[in-house]
């Protein structure tokens, strides 16, 4: 292979035993990739997602608005078990709270989240 040829060649390197290159397609994947930070909090944010708990917790808020009582009585789980659940959707900013006199009430945190469990719903129906 000739210098010319292995330089057009070299950002994809070798492909089965043959050059393969798409030069330009590697350079704008890196010049439009996300950081490094963003695709580690990503990847948390899936983490997040990754318990089916949390993701029925979630698909409870997006009907309504709820208290740990209701949520609890919808997916017939102990108010300990959802507490500790919504915490960790609450340190992950997919719900927020809205206090009402001594009761807190649930919620997705905005219409991204509402999207996200949207989106996959309609991609599982599919499969």
């Amino acid at each position: 292979m000739s210098n010319e040829k292995l330089n057009t060649y070299d950002e994809c390197g070798e492909h089965g035993g043959e050059a393969h290159a798409h030069a330009a397609t590697v350079k704008r994947a890196r010049e439009l990739m996300p950081d490094e930070d963003v695709l580690t909090d990503i990847a948390e944010l899936f983490k997040v997602f990754g318990d089916s708990t949390r993701t029925k917790i979630l698909a409870a808020l997006s009907v309504s608005e709820m208290c740990v009582a209701c949520i609890s009585s919808t997916l017939d789980m102990s108010v300990s078990a959802v507490s500790h659940q919504l915490r960790i959707l609450r340190q992950s900013k997919l719900v927020k709270t809205r206090r009402d006199g001594k009761e807190i009430y649930y919620s997705l945190d905005d219409g991204h989240v509402e999207r996200i469990i949207g989106t996959a719903l309609e991609h599982v129906k599919e499969l």
